[in-house]
């Protein structure tokens, strides 16, 4: 009795996910500005010399996890403090994210230095994130292997393609579809300076 409880729950959660790729315009296309976690209300400390790591207690909550790269090596967000950051939400599968990847490499590469870019990849298994880093030309910057959804939970994305951009102070400055990555370089640019 309890499976056929679940299995409705269960199919609403995968369709839910399904219908974010492969649409254009409509809801999906939404903005919203409010902040998924509170902050820490001090501005993130500017990186020190420990490799770019900042002191932990001037971090902004947004900033707090840590994940392990389509590469399989460790990742602290914490690293990401005093910088706008780029969350890109992805699956190797999706046709909107593939269209995405070539404007947020070039965004990655433009704002090197002035803004972080991470890509953080789900609904997949590690081995097709790998293959789709490959694919499209996006080794240059770092990618998580989401594959509990732990980062996609933390944020409340629920679709992927979509993108959430943090100001320097952790911030959520945007949260959106941007359809090809169109717009992405303009928002990071009224952050970077």
């Amino acid at each position: 009795m309890r499976a056929r409880t679940l299995i409705p729950g269960t199919l609403a959660a995968v369709l839910l996910a399904l219908t974010g790729c492969g649409t254009e315009g409509g809801a999906a296309d939404t903005t919203e500005t409010r902040p998924k976690e509170p902050t820490a209300s001090a501005p993130a400390a500017a990186p020190s010399g420990d490799g770019g790591k900042s002191d932990n207690t001037s971090v902004p909550a947004a900033l707090k996890f840590t994940g392990t790269t389509v590469e399989g090596k460790p990742f602290d967000a914490t690293s990401l403090a005093g910088k706008p950051t780029v969350l890109w939400f992805w699956a190797p599968w999706c046709p909107k994210c593939r269209a995405q990847a070539a404007e947020t490499a070039k965004v990655a590469a433009e704002y090197a230095g002035r803004a972080h870019v991470v890509g953080v990849a789900g609904l997949d298994e590690t081995a097709a994130m790998q293959k789709f880093v490959a694919d499209t030309g996006t080794s240059d910057f770092t990618h998580l292997a989401d594959e509990n959804g732990d980062v996609w939970k933390r944020f409340e994305v629920t679709e992927q393609s979509r993108y959430v951009i943090l100001d320097k102070n952790g911030e959520t400055a945007y949260e959106g579809v941007l359809p090809g990555g169109k717009g992405l370089a303009d928002k990071v640019a009224g952050l970077a300076g």
